[in-house]
């Protein structure tokens, strides 16, 4: 099939373009930097310099690519060292989410593109409840303040993408990690700077990268819109990850901090994940998208991740 790929020099772009040309794909990738375009087409694809934020361009581009399947991966996430204010660290982010996914359903609309896999986040759901989320539970409708924007903006995503795209799809990912990746969280851990917040009872739910990028060409291939979890079998609480991280990283335990004092020094949102998050499952992206995880645990990935 003929595939416009945006984001594709982003953590999973890397992975994804290789993949989808290896599978015999047609893709066009875009960049918002001319510095990436040698490296795109090194892969096999097709490189377009695109603003993903500029209508025009991104309409003209996708009419001239005639793809079959648009898949959206902008992003404009720096090395983030603090997200005691998420809604300033994601701000062009939340850009590229709402008016970037504008920009993206109209040119698939004019282009006669069938299918749009975006991407979503495990972020979405309500932090209630049970512990491990389905696609199925309610969204989160009121996130702590200092997020309040960005959960908007996935939100956004996530209901306008199945709403207006023929076959639409987002993936909501959980947290990435491995090479290129979380590497300042993985450099703070062996600086013992994430600490346990209270007991540690958030649950997350991870994905490696590699893994990310094999769903979502899992989901370009096949699959019913609509929303799917993209994340490993292994829910669990930070008072569990995080340690082991620790160890395999070969750092010092974490340190822990009274969650009263978590959120005058990291923020509601810090407090929230380490607290009182909700991790998901990925029953249905195994069922219907006939996917699974090279890495089905963190603790497999996290131990090549911490030692490669």
């Amino acid at each position: 099939m003929r595939v416009f790929v945006t984001g594709a020099t982003g953590v999973l772009g890397r992975h994804l373009v290789p993949g989808l040309v290896a599978a015999g794909h047609e893709v066009t990738a875009t960049t918002r930097s001319p510095g990436n375009v040698a490296g795109l087409r090194a892969t096999g694809a097709a490189a377009v310099v695109v603003d993903g934020l500029d209508r025009d361009a991104v309409v003209a581009a996708v009419l001239a690519a005639r793809p079959e399947v648009i898949v959206h991966q902008m992003t404009a996430l720096a090395a983030m060292r603090s997200l005691r204010r998420v809604d300033r660290v994601f701000a062009a982010t939340n850009e590229l989410r709402t008016r970037g996914t504008d920009n993206l359903l109209e040119a698939a609309a004019r282009a006669g593109t069938r299918r749009v896999v975006a991407q979503g986040h495990n972020f979405v759901y309500e932090q209630s409840g049970g512990p491990v989320k389905t696609e199925d539970d309610p969204v989160e409708q009121h996130p702590v303040p200092s997020a309040a924007r960005t959960i908007a903006a996935i939100r956004y995503v996530d209901r306008v993408v199945p709403e207006r795209a023929t076959e639409g799809i987002v993936l909501r990912y959980g947290t990435f990690y491995g090479p290129g990746a979380s590497e300042p969280m993985l450099d703070g851990v062996r600086k013992r700077q994430v600490p346990i917040v209270g007991a540690g009872t958030g649950v997350w739910s991870f994905i490696e990268a590699a893994d990310a990028a094999s769903a979502t060409l899992a989901a370009v291939e096949r699959g019913a819109p609509g929303a799917y979890n993209i994340v490993d079998d292994d829910p669990a609480p930070v008072s569990e990850w995080l340690p082991y991280l620790a160890e395999v990283a070969g750092a010092k335990p974490p340190l822990r901090l009274p969650a009263w004092l978590a959120r005058p020094l990291a923020g509601d949102f810090v407090l929230a994940q380490m607290t009182t998050a909700r991790g998901a499952s990925n029953a249905k992206a195994r069922k219907e998208l006939g996917w699974e995880p090279r890495y089905p645990s963190w603790r497999e990935g996290f131990r090549a991740w911490a030692r490669g």
